[in-house]
């Protein structure tokens, strides 16, 4: 059964008390008992693999349950839950954190701050979930706001959580347009902050990395202005530690690695539930977390540093300079892929759609074309193999829709099918997940036509 979506739990609240009074395993480690401090975000759900869903599951402690048996050892797990990765970095700088998950840009500052600060410093070890082409940052703007494309926003309030990795693609995709940083009225907010903002007036747009976008669209208090993936750079997340600990306590870091292996697993393979844990954690709406967690989601789940990742990482690094929020970073002594070769780890298969479509009686095989419906009281999705089965299985009904998921045919965005523009190309109906992702493929594409959801169901 998917649980009940319950309020969200104080989870913050307690995560503040408990830092108030932990400390970090080296300092506190007394007899045979070691701690240790985690830092992450429950609504970065990009992140939950080393966060949300480890915490919700019990794997780390079960881990280190079995690593005590070799030790002798007790340990102690202490979570700490805050709203982005700057917070972390400044608890892990005080000895206060010792294992945190957070984006790319935070992650680089991370580095560069405890570098800056003498010592071990501290070491990316593993990566939570990524995008190649960026689509996990995003700009929402107002449902009736007069925003058509990213350019409108010149002159107007924009709510972004500066030095972060949304913060970044807003200002590198205005910076292609010919607008400068300055030529906006950026108001630095931490994301729930700017999500009630938003709905209330009191900004133009929110640029901001998931799930926040999703939830902003799918509570209808906004639509979709920018798609990070028209940007093309890789983003991710990743699990950080101090070095200085991972020294001392190197079998923590192997339990917690492992751990982050069992949850990346339970994810890929039973994405339904692992989606309504999260809910039930976050108070996120479950049909947010499953368009960005779900088979062929926005996110992809998976440790390893891969090269492409890394070297994204190498390409921020000049960038983050230029707008001031990082001095200087040794790239190389910030990457450790060694904690990660000790625990050789199997790789974990990414979650795919499959199945066969009931409505257009063919497999479902192409993830650039592949999405889901996901009905009221049903334990599983129904796969649609295209866009147009999709929008035929809308209409043939089968209960109360929660949810339709569809990628963009240009990105490969998974996005909600009535937040979609779509576009009729003779036989084919298109989604895209903006205006001006559709208005760019109508430019090129003599005789087709720009359509609304319910035109294309229509069609369909």
């Amino acid at each position: 059964m998917i649980p009940t979506v319950r309020p969200l739990r104080p989870l913050l609240a307690a995560a503040l008390l408990a830092g108030a009074t932990a400390c970090s395993a080296s300092s506190a480690a007394s007899g045979s008992t070691v701690e240790v401090v985690v830092g992450y975000q429950s609504k970065t759900i990009n992140t939950v693999t080393a966060g949300t869903l480890l915490r919700a599951r019990g794997y780390l402690e079960q881990r280190l349950a079995e690593a005590g048996k070799q030790s002798g050892k007790t340990y102690k797990v202490t979570w700490q839950d805050y709203d982005s990765g700057a917070p972390i970095t400044a608890q892990m700088l005080a000895d206060k954190i010792d294992i945190g998950s957070m984006g790319d840009y935070p992650l680089l500052i991370n580095g560069s701050r405890a570098q800056e600060a003498g010592g071990p410093g501290t070491r990316l070890v593993s990566i939570t979930g990524y995008n190649l082409l960026g689509a996990l940052n995003s700009v929402v703007v107002p449902t009736g706001s007069p925003a058509h494309t990213l350019a409108d926003l010149k002159g107007k309030r924009v709510s972004t959580s500066v030095g972060s990795a949304a913060d970044g693609t807003l200002v590198q995709a205005l910076r292609r347009l010919g607008v400068k940083d300055e030529e906006i009225q950026k108001q630095n907010q931490q994301p729930a902050v700017g999500a009630s903002a938003l709905k209330a007036g009191g900004v133009d747009a929110l640029a901001q990395f998931v799930a926040w976008p999703g939830a902003v669209v799918f509570a209808g208090d906004g639509r979709l202005l920018y798609d990070g993936a028209a940007l093309g750079r890789p983003t991710l997340h990743g699990v950080v530690i101090r070095q200085k600990y991972g020294a001392e306590h190197p079998e923590v870091v192997q339990a917690f690695l492992r751990a982050q292996d069992d949850a990346t697993r339970y994810l890929n393979e039973k994405p339904l539930p692992a989606a309504a844990q999260v809910a039930e954690a976050t108070g996120l709406p479950a049909e947010v977390v499953y368009l960005y967690n779900g088979p062929n989601g926005i996110a992809t789940f998976a440790t390893p540093l891969r090269p492409e990742l890394l070297e994204a990482l190498r390409q921020d690094v000049p960038f983050l300079k230029s707008v001031g929020v990082l001095k200087a970073l040794d790239v190389e002594r910030f990457l450790d892929p060694s904690y990660l070769a000790k625990a050789a780890l199997p790789e974990v298969p990414a979650a795919r759609i499959t199945g066969t479509d009931a409505v257009c009686g063919k497999p479902v095989e192409d993830p650039k074309l592949a999405g889901e419906l996901w009905y009221q009281g049903e334990e599983s999705t129904r796969p649609a193999a295209d866009p147009v089965c999709l929008l035929r299985a809308v209409k043939a009904g089968g209960g109360k829709l929660r949810a339709a998921y569809v990628p963009d045919a240009a990105t490969g965005t998974r996005w909600f099918a009535d937040q979609d523009h779509w576009v009729r190309d003779g036989a084919k109906l298109l989604p895209f997940t903006t205006e001006d992702g559709a208005a760019a493929y109508l430019a090129v594409h003599p005789g087709t036509e720009k359509l609304t959801y319910q035109q294309a169901l229509a069609a369909a």
